[in-house]
């Protein structure tokens, strides 16, 4: 049985269906969660604040936030992040600190077995 999307943003309806591609083809079941997070209401999407990705990802991971990085608190320390969205102000934070920041699409590409990454949110 197929649910269908009732999503209206083609670049998301887009990545959901990459997601689910790349969870079968490379047998990695984390894009498949990230598929069924993006596909509930954006309402209920997460919103992870940078003090809370500081404390819990190490410089080794990759943050994901299948929702948006807000702005609240610092980075110690320099992680790649992979988000749907960020504030303006995470963005200047993120690379104040070292880090970089990416689309969810980028990081699939460049970890396609999902190896390394932390699930924010």
């Amino acid at each position: 049985m197929s649910h269908k999307i009732n999503k209206t943003n083609p670049v998301l309806i887009n990545l959901i269906h990459e997601l689910k591609k790349q969870s079968i083809e490379k047998e990695a079941p984390i894009w498949k969660d990230i598929a069924l997070r993006l596909e509930k209401s954006s309402k209920n999407w997460s919103e992870v604040n940078l003090n809370r990705i500081s404390k819990y990802v190490n410089e080794k991971e990759t943050a994901l936030i299948p929702g948006k990085v807000l702005s609240t608190g610092t980075l110690s320390k320099k992680i790649s992040i992979a988000a749907w969205s960020f504030s303006e102000k995470a963005v200047v934070k993120i690379k104040k600190s070292g880090g970089t920041t990416m689309s969810i699409e980028e990081l699939m590409k460049k970890s396609p077995n999902g190896k390394n990454i932390r699930i924010m949110g």
